[in-house]
């Protein structure tokens, strides 16, 4: 099979009668389901899922709309570069699914058929279905859900980002306060609005979805707004199921969301996940990222996690998690640091490499500025943080402070690898050439021609 396939799973599903176990194709015309038997031969017929798409949510619905007794059927998730081994081995455990490492084994893979949370969670509201005689009771309308920016994310199953101010009346008595507002679906399939009253605090001393909250719980929904850990939630008629809880910072509002309707992506604003970090946040645990890209391009660093209120990540800009990210690279920056082969576009020998690694100094000729010129500096690793310094003066022979180049490079490399300028300076527009500390006539001439201002930045001496 090939490889891309391995980020794919497919659907198998079982009919109750015969627990013969098929990989789905999709459903034909007349809405019944097409499957075919799990052999290699019949990959390309096979119904693929990607790991974080929508297509298996997008299948379930049509399939309970389109089905008159979809519990008739058992679905289960694997690996398409597995199907062949695994459909058997499933097969033969629904021969007796009472048996506990069995049943183990076949809930790990099963699919429920949960319509009403796939529904919701991927099929936009229609407009027509919404009662707005009953939002005018709350004293909000249409133009209200617009004005504040929550139309939009309530069509989508959410809530109101903001706190919207509402005045029901209880016979004669009108109670005016502000809530988060929400649509519901009832168990009769009518749309109804949610409200989410603003709470003095949360309450973490009763039980929450059969959960009981530890003091470790209890003091991280308090500092962060997430419990930090993946809990067993209880409901009605069903098996207890992982999810995230957090605080809805508004209305301190406790919030759960199923761990298995939250995706954890590979990358976040450019920085790549590796799998430890993923695992991380699966665990609903956080971790620290640097130099993540906003919207606005520029670079910054922040505590991500998952939160169940937002239903995804969030970025949590605070201090503690950064300082115990730090602290976690302390410990493995005593690792062995690899030493470049060459720096600055030179080549270092072998004596070079040698002589860093051992921790003495070097001089460097000829290396490159991010404007392509050269210059000079003596270079030396930093064992404390795992990296080399560059500096000007030679730092075994003097208590120079760490800076850039030698001193001959010191204002070509200030000018064209960070951008700053001195009198002499302010008005070039060219790189400088190594050594070269003041522009020369040609390129004062040019730069009275153009006129154009930049920014004065004085260079310390």
């Amino acid at each position: 099979m090939d490889e891309k396939l391995n980020d794919q799973d497919v659907l198998l599903v079982a009919d109750k009668k015969d627990d013969k176990l098929n990989v789905v194709t999709g459903m034909g015309e007349d809405g019944k389901l097409k499957s075919v038997s799990p052999k290699p031969e019949n990959e390309p017929q096979f119904l693929k899922l990607d790991k974080h798409g929508n297509i298996l949510e997008n299948f379930l619905t049509n399939f309970h709309r389109q089905y008159k007794d979809p519990t008739h059927f058992q679905f289960f998730k694997v690996p398409v570069n597995m199907v062949e081994k695994m459909s058997s081995s499933l097969q033969d455990m629904l021969k007796q699914p009472e048996v506990p490492s069995n049943k183990e084994t076949l809930d790990k893979h099963r699919v429920l058929l949960d319509e009403n949370s796939t529904k919701q969670a991927y099929k936009p509201i229609d407009e027509s279905r919404i009662d707005w005689k009953q939002l005018e009771r709350l004293g909000v309308t249409r133009d209200t859900l617009e004005k504040t920016g929550s139309l939009d994310p309530m069509l989508n199953w959410g809530k109101s980002p903001v706190l919207i101010p509402i005045s029901p009346k209880f016979d004669e008595v009108t109670l005016r306060t502000d809530a988060r507002l929400s649509f519901r679906e009832t168990t009769d399939g009518k749309l109804t609005v949610a409200i989410h009253a603003v709470r003095k605090e949360p309450q973490l001393d009763k039980p929450y979805f059969g959960v009981n909250f530890t003091e470790e719980d209890k003091k991280n929904l308090l500092k962060t707004g997430n419990v930090g850990r993946l809990l067993n939630f209880e409901q009605t008629g069903q098996n207890p199921t992982p999810a995230y809880i957090s605080i809805d910072k508004l209305t301190n509002e406790l919030v759960a969301v199923r761990a298995d309707k939250i995706r954890i992506p590979k990358e976040i604003k450019g920085v790549k996940l590796d799998d430890k970090q993923m695992q991380v946040l699966k665990e609903g645990k956080p971790i620290y990222l640097e130099d993540m890209l906003s919207k606005s391009g520029k670079l910054f660093s922040a505590t991500v996690q998952v939160n169940a209120d937002k239903k995804g990540i969030e970025f949590r800009f605070d201090s503690d998690q950064k300082q115990s990210q730090k602290q976690s690279n302390a410990t493995t920056s005593n690792q062995e640091f690899t030493v470049p082969k060459k720096i600055g576009g030179v080549e270092l020998s072998d004596a070079d490499r040698t002589q860093l690694k051992a921790g003495e100094t070097i001089y460097i000729y000829g290396m490159k500025d991010k404007q392509g010129q050269e210059y000079n500096a003596y270079v030396k690793l930093n064992p404390d943080e795992n990296k080399l310094n560059f500096y000007r003066w030679n730092p075994d022979k003097s208590k120079a402070k760490e800076v850039t180049p030698d001193n001959a490079s010191k204002t070509q490399v200030a000018v064209n690898s960070e951008g700053k300028t001195n009198e002499a300076t302010k008005n070039v527009k060219e790189p400088l050439k190594q050594g070269q500390n003041k522009p020369t006539e040609d390129q004062t001439n040019k730069n009275e021609d153009q006129k154009i201002p930049r920014p004065r930045i004085r260079m310390k001496n």
